[in-house]
């Protein structure tokens, strides 16, 4: 027992910090809390996980039994008796022993992590983590002893220690100069930082002023385009205006009213025939149609030139065309403009009713004098457009002359007359005064498509 306690305060001595500790508590050895264990040999401590059975039981147990045995003889019960005080003594003496020895397990159990006594597998496990911790331990010790070895051999000489002072020297020398080479730049950067900022905000205006200038430029382009359409349309329209305008220029009214051709032998005037012969045989419905449309042109000229006839007056109404004479009579007396003349009218056919032999000349008279009197009214006509000034110039003298001269019933030397002519030569006369028509038709039209004058 003693060799146990003196390992137990070796093991104090030597022990390390557990990881945890139990607490103990203190009326551990009261001799209340003695007695109870001495009699049930059991554990209060909830930490303990076995129960202790002590020797005194089992001794008690055999002493009753020798004394069951013995209680006949006197002897036996003296011997009985002592037997029981040194049993009795022996019971305390062991009970206070395992007291002792579970108050030292208690204080084992308190700085370590295992509860003692501990079983053999325990223990094993229990060796082993310590065999662990030896062995890093030891690792560690080695790794402090190299350490302090390798320290020991690298102790500097007094001639590196001054170099190592120099070098310290230059050192913080360089590091003023790189901390006041920082300061200037850090000053360099807040310049630089400020400078960026104000840029920052230039560049926020100029980004401002530049979205304004495209929102107005897109404005611009929208009333650009509007105004770019709208003046595409004004010059297709223009174009077009300008088109019809020299169609309209070139067209001739008065050659698209009055076509005057030929065909074969016969003068056409809008593909009327104007003459007659024996073959092919022209209808006098056709003639008359034809006279009509050439009294019609006849007067038309006379109204775009603003001439009047003298003596005759051109009624054109179709193939029931007349010709109008006018005799004024001959007064001494001064003429009052109050009271204005008035002329006799002469009406002259200018058709033809029937188809009439030509030997029968007196039924054509009043024919025969309508187409004298229309040779009449184209000799005035043209008259008035030769002496007539040329547009341009001042002298009356370069006139349009008609290509053939008309001299009372005649023309180019053939006779207009119908009664007592032959049909041929009445054919070729008024294909004669066709062409004069045309000419005259032509000065018109030339008229017509001279520039106006501005005002």
């Amino acid at each position: 027992m003693q060799d146990r306690r003196d390992d137990y305060q070796h093991a104090l001595q030597n022990a390390q910090g557990s990881t945890f500790k139990r607490a103990v508590p203190s009326n551990r050895f009261s001799h209340t809390s003695a007695a109870n264990h001495t009699k049930t040999g059991a554990k209060e401590n909830p930490a303990m996980s076995f129960v202790m059975l002590t020797d005194s039981q089992v001794v008690q147990t055999s002493s009753h039994q020798v004394g069951d045995e013995k209680t006949d003889s006197p002897l036996s019960q003296k011997q009985s008796n002592a037997v029981g005080l040194r049993a009795s003594d022996e019971n305390s003496l062991r009970s206070y022993e395992a007291e002792t020895a579970t108050r030292l397990f208690e204080i084992l159990s308190a700085h370590s992590d295992i509860d003692h006594p501990i079983c053999v597998e325990c223990t094993e496990l229990l060796v082993d983590g310590l065999q662990k911790r030896l062995g890093s331990a030891t690792r560690e010790r080695d790794v402090y002893v190299d350490f302090l070895r390798r320290a020991n051999a690298d102790i500097p000489s007094d001639e590196e220690r001054q170099q190592a002072v120099e070098a310290l020297k230059v050192a913080r020398e360089n590091e003023s100069f790189s901390f006041a080479e920082l300061q200037r730049l850090e000053q360099e950067k807040a310049a630089m930082d400020q400078e960026i900022t104000v840029l920052d905000e230039e560049a926020y205006e100029l980004d401002q002023t530049e979205e304004a200038f495209w929102r107005e430029r897109n404005l611009y382009t929208v009333t650009l385009s509007s105004f770019q359409s709208e003046r595409d349309g004004l010059n297709t329209r223009y174009d077009h205006d300008s088109k019809q305008l020299q169609r309209l220029q070139r067209t001739n009214v008065y050659n698209d009213t009055f076509c005057i051709g030929h065909d074969g032998y016969f003068g056409t005037i809008n593909g009327l025939r104007l003459g007659r012969l024996s073959n092919p045989l022209v209808e006098w419905t056709e003639i008359n149609a034809a006279w009509g449309q050439t009294c019609l042109l006849l007067a038309t000229v006379a109204q775009r030139l603003s001439f009047s006839f003298q003596g005759y007056r051109l009624n054109p109404m179709g193939s029931a065309s007349t010709i109008e004479k006018l005799d004024y009579p001959q007064s001494s007396s001064t003429n009052d403009p109050s009271y204005p003349m008035r002329p006799r009218i002469t009406p002259m056919e200018l058709y033809c009713t029937g188809d009439l032999p030509l030997g029968l000349g007196f039924l054509h008279r009043r024919f025969d004098n309508a187409m004298i009197a229309f040779l009449e009214c184209l000799r005035q006509l043209g008259d008035h457009v030769e002496h007539a000034p040329t547009q341009g110039t001042a002298d009356s003298t370069h006139g349009l002359k008609m290509p053939y001269d008309i001299r009372k019933d005649k023309i180019h030397d053939t006779s207009i007359k119908l009664s007592f002519n032959q049909e041929e030569s009445w054919t070729k006369a008024c294909k004669y005064t066709l062409t004069c028509c045309k000419y005259l038709l032509a000065h018109a039209s030339n008229m017509n498509n001279s520039p106006r004058r501005s005002f």
